[in-house]
């Protein structure tokens, strides 16, 4: 079987990488791995994510699919966040996750293995997430449909596509299970698409 990046347990062999990048105009280095999305660079969609999301100070997030955890890691570097929760099928994925918190020294994180949101008993301000296109649209469908009830009243789920490659398609489907979408940025071709729990 051919690894993919949300494979459960990776059996390629494990090369961790170091990857420097600014991001909100911070030097940020983090580790990354084999077997892993994007494993030796940051990825396009992930920093517009960073760079555009909307956090409030004080809030909780929970980082979906959350691969080397570079997403969660940044915000957390940034913002006063009550609690940040790394989630990913890839077992691989959290050990990294994990990892890159004990090197910034985040405390108020958790990892939580989970296939979507299938495993998460929490609620959140706000859910980010870079979906995984590459595993089918119904798999990225269900993220989103289950994302709502894992939100607090106002709380948000914010996703970044590209527009004309997929990101059209779940704008719609944020739209029809949250009554409400808009988009943030417009980044040669990317789009962050933001939808509200009204609750």
């Amino acid at each position: 079987m051919t690894d993919h990046y949300y494979t459960e347990k990776p059996e390629s062999e494990l090369k961790i990488i170091e990857i420097n990048s600014r991001i909100l105009g911070k030097e940020i280095k983090f580790k990354s791995a084999s077997g892993l999305f994007s494993k030796d660079r940051l990825d396009k969609g992930s920093w517009l994510l960073i760079e555009h999301c909307e956090i409030k100070d004080n809030s909780s997030i929970l980082d979906l699919g959350c691969g080397n955890g570079i997403v969660g890691l940044a915000i957390s570097l940034n913002y006063n966040l009550e609690r940040i929760t790394f989630s990913d099928i890839n077992e691989r994925a959290l050990f990294i996750a994990r990892e890159n918190c004990k090197d910034h020294k985040i405390t108020n994180y958790k990892i939580v293995k989970s296939n979507g949101l299938a495993n998460i008993k929490d609620n959140f301000d706000t859910i980010l997430l870079n979906p995984p296109q590459t595993a089918g649209k119904s798999v990225c469908f269900q993220m989103i449909e289950d994302s709502i009830e894992h939100l607090e009243k106002d709380g948000t789920l914010q996703l970044i596509a590209r527009h004309n490659k997929g990101g059209k398609t779940l704008s719609k489907k944020m739209e029809e299970v949250f009554g409400n979408v808009r988009d943030t940025v417009k980044s040669g071709g990317w789009r962050v698409y933001i939808s509200k729990n009204m609750g």
